[in-house]
């Protein structure tokens, strides 16, 4: 019987013995490599590359596990319902990001959605029994335990957006969405828009309370009077933009632009004034925020803040990483940019 063929004829995975005799090597040697390359020479290294690309070896996780004390993998927990994930495209393009930008350390990233309580002491308590080496947090509320349970049993974690009423520190990549907000507040009085309403996402989550102070910010350097029958809060769903801006035209009938906090929101914005027979930008001027897929379906095209989701996602890996690895916590505000399209 062959090495490689067990008693039930079928091909034995390789093994490290395998890549050790494949490269020339020690099986220390090879250990070595696959545990970060420490005091192994170039040569060595290469040759064992070699073999494990020959011989299509893959690392035992668990076996590694067991030695190092770690997962090898990272969660990417969102606390929001499940139903958000499959409608909002921001979710996915920051899960698709995280995702790439980990392949590239060949550490696998695992899905998990806590929209409940019951949900999220569940998956803290798997967390914290050492499940994952540590978190990527998207889309933390205020009141929301998990960051600071996390943080109080030293998981590593970053989140997406400052997390609110953090009593500690918690390492997090974010857009500058006060900035963002201004950006687009200040190209609507550009355009001669002075009844501007607006359409906040969820207050007690950074995004809500951010691009609503960059909203207030350029109304008050405009010389504009803060109206609050133009403010309306939406929860970055579709259907709460709709139900937003069907309140605002109750009862401002005479606004003449929407910043809207979410591309998605804008949807329902767009759909509501359609409904009203308000021409887009002609009567109602409307810009968005985000610059997500949900902004490229809209009739007419959509004016918005354009947030850098590639970098937002390889920056959270790169601090999480750096984390895990020891560094303490870190803060990284990445810029926004003004995208003209047709509705503003």
């Amino acid at each position: 019987m062959s090495r490689t063929t067990g008693s039930n004829g079928r091909r034995k995975p390789p093994t490290i013995h395998d890549v050790a005799r494949e490269a020339g090597v020690s099986r220390g040697t090879v250990s070595r490599v696959l545990n970060g390359g420490h005091y192994v020479s170039p040569a060595a290294e290469e040759a064992v590359n070699a073999a494990i690309r020959k011989t299509g070896y893959v690392v035992n996780r668990h076996a590694r596990s067991l030695i190092t004390g770690r997962s090898d993998s990272v969660a990417f927990l969102l606390t929001e319902p499940q139903e958000r994930f499959f409608e909002d495209p921001n979710f996915n393009v920051l899960l698709r990001g995280c995702t790439q930008a980990l392949a590239g350390h060949d550490i696998p990233l695992l899905l998990m959605i806590a929209g409940t309580k019951d949900e999220r002491r569940r998956i803290t308590r798997y967390i914290t029994a050492g499940h994952v080496d540590g978190v990527l947090l998207v889309s933390s509320h205020s009141g929301d335990p998990v960051a600071e349970q996390l943080r109080a049993a030293r998981v590593p974690l970053v989140a997406c957006g400052k997390p609110l009423g953090q009593s500690s520190r918690v390492s997090y990549v974010a857009a500058d969405d006060r900035d963002g907000a201004r950006e687009m507040v200040r190209h609507l009085v550009r355009s001669g828009r002075r009844r501007i309403a607006t359409v906040t996402g969820p207050l007690d989550t950074p995004g809500g309370t951010e691009r609503l102070a960059g909203y207030r910010d350029v109304l008050a350097e405009s010389g504009i009077e803060a109206d609050e029958r133009l403010v309306a809060t939406g929860d970055y769903s579709r259907a709460s933009g709709e139900s937003c801006a069907g309140e605002l035209l109750r009862r401002a009938p005479d606004l003449d632009a929407v910043f809207v906090a979410s591309d998605l929101m804008a949807q329902g914005v767009l759909s509501a004034l359609r409904d009203a027979g308000r021409r887009v930008p002609d009567d109602v001027a409307v810009g968005g925020f985000d610059d997500s897929p949900a902004a490229l379906g809209t009739r007419p095209a959509l004016t918005t803040i354009r947030q850098p989701w590639d970098r937002i996602s390889s920056e959270m890996v790169r601090v999480l990483l750096a984390q895990i690895g020891g560094e303490d916590t870190s803060t990284v505000i990445l810029p926004t940019e003004l995208v003209r399209r047709e509705s503003a």
